[in-house]
C-alpha cells in the first residue's frame, strides 16, 4: 500500500487534531471523531480496515479544503 498509513495497526494520529466541519474527518489523520475516540477498543483488523480508508479521505479532505480557499483582500489605501 502507497500513501502514508501503513498496513498495520498503528495508529495515524500526526498530533493535528482538528475536525473538519463539513466531512466530519480530522484534517490531520482523516478518522472521525467517534474513531479516535474508539482507536483503543478496535481489534488489530478493525484498525488496519480503518487505517487503509485514510488516504482516501485526506485526498477527499486536501480536494475540498483546495476549492475552499478564500484569496486574501488587498489593502484599500
Amino acid at each position: 500500500m502507497s500513501g502514508s498509513f501503513s498496513q498495520n495497526a498503528a495508529s495515524p494520529c500526526v498530533k493535528i487534531c482538528v475536525i473538519d466541519p463539513v466531512t466530519g474527518f480530522c484534517v490531520g489523520c482523516g478518522r472521525t471523531g467517534d474513531e479516535i475516540g474508539a482507536w483503543m477498543s478496535l481489534s488489530e483488523a478493525q484498525k488496519i480496515t480503518l487505517n487503509a480508508s485514510l488516504p482516501d479521505r485526506m485526498k477527499a479532505l486536501t480536494s475540498r479544503n483546495a476549492r475552499c480557499v478564500v484569496p486574501q483582500r488587498r489593502g484599500t489605501s
